[in-house]
């Protein structure tokens, strides 16, 4: 590709997500997942107007995302099926979640937060995006299904990676969900756990999907980690770090390590920012840390830095066949 095509075809890739998006939000993944329909029968299953979405459709065929047959009905391929809600690591809330017109707002805001250092998303629309969602549950919920299925993506490779013998109770703070915790209780049944978040975004029960001897070992308990976290010997902490400052992940870590029992750990997942191979999907989540929550992906050596100024020591660092790693916290 000429490098002026090369070019164009990034300053124009805000287009491809719309679609997706769209895709995603209408749900046309799971109304073809069984039997291919022409877009005037997909059109009245979804609310749409039929050449409108026949437009659509277009581009997500040429994307690689459906097909069209010579009848004119459009079945997924291996992408258009990772966009149904129903299978493992679906893609859909994710697609989704560039459906809400605050999220498209504070990406076009990233040049403010470049000149000015400061949170795109809030200072687009006066509220940080906790407080949003909280006020907006549409979005909230999008956001906490995003948050699950991503999760379920790396959950198995982090309970397997790390060594819990000698440990009794784990708590996952700031763990949604709790997709993170079934795992790790699933793969170490010698554990008992409690996943830790704000009450907008804390499961009652666990998902369908646990077994007997999970939900016998499992609890949820509401609170907020700027304030305290229930004691353990393990605090847990996935892609929690990276939405804060190094003022506010201090905070975080310094209540953790008051709440750990004697021998405890705090492990934290993350991206980290100097990890051979993934240079450019961490950078660019550097950018919507930016975006959106206000915080910041951080290097090896940086996190080593936020747990001494927490009273912790970066003991080492654990690798995962997934985008992150563990950092372990003594």
């Amino acid at each position: 590709m000429e490098p002026r095509d090369e070019l164009s075809a990034m300053i124009t890739g805000l287009r491809r997500s719309a679609a997706l998006s769209v895709a995603a939000e209408l749900g046309i993944s799971d109304e073809i997942a069984a039997t291919a329909l022409t877009a005037d029968a997909l059109a009245a299953r979804i609310g749409a107007d039929a050449d409108t979405l026949r437009r659509l459709l277009r581009v997500l065929v040429e994307l690689g995302v459906y097909t069209e047959d010579a009848e004119g009905r459009y079945a997924n391929t291996d992408l258009g099926e990772v966009l149904r809600s129903d299978v493992p690591g679906s893609l859909r809330p994710l697609a989704r979640t560039f459906q809400d017109p605050a999220t498209w707002g504070a990406w076009g805001h990233l040049a403010h937060s470049v000149r000015t250092g400061e949170n795109a998303f809030e200072a687009l629309h006066g509220v940080d995006v906790w407080s949003y969602r909280g006020a907006h549950p549409a979005a909230n919920a999008v956001f906490n299904a995003t948050m699950a299925a991503l999760t379920s993506r790396m959950a198995a490779a982090v309970a397997d990676a790390y060594d819990f013998a000698g440990l009794s109770s784990v708590v996952d703070v700031g763990g949604g969900d709790g997709v993170l915790l079934e795992a790790v209780l699933e793969r170490h049944e010698h554990l008992t756990g409690t996943v830790f978040d704000l009450p907008q975004a804390l499961p009652s029960t666990p998902s369908t999907g646990a077994s007997e001897s999970v939900a016998a070992r499992w609890s949820a308990v509401p609170g907020d980690f700027f304030e305290a976290v229930p004691s353990a010997d393990v605090h847990l902490l996935k892609k929690v770090l990276h939405d804060w400052s190094d003022d506010q992940c201090v905070e975080i870590l310094t209540i953790c390590r008051d709440s750990l029992r004697p021998s405890g750990v705090v492990l934290v997942v993350e991206t980290v920012l100097d990890r051979p191979g993934r240079e450019l999907d961490a950078a660019l989540s550097d950018l919507n840390m930016l975006v959106m929550p206000g915080g910041r992906e951080r290097t090896t050596e940086e996190f080593a830095a936020l747990f001494a100024a927490s009273g912790l020591r970066l003991a080492r660092v654990i690798e995962t066949p997934t985008e992150v790693v563990i950092l372990e916290g003594v």
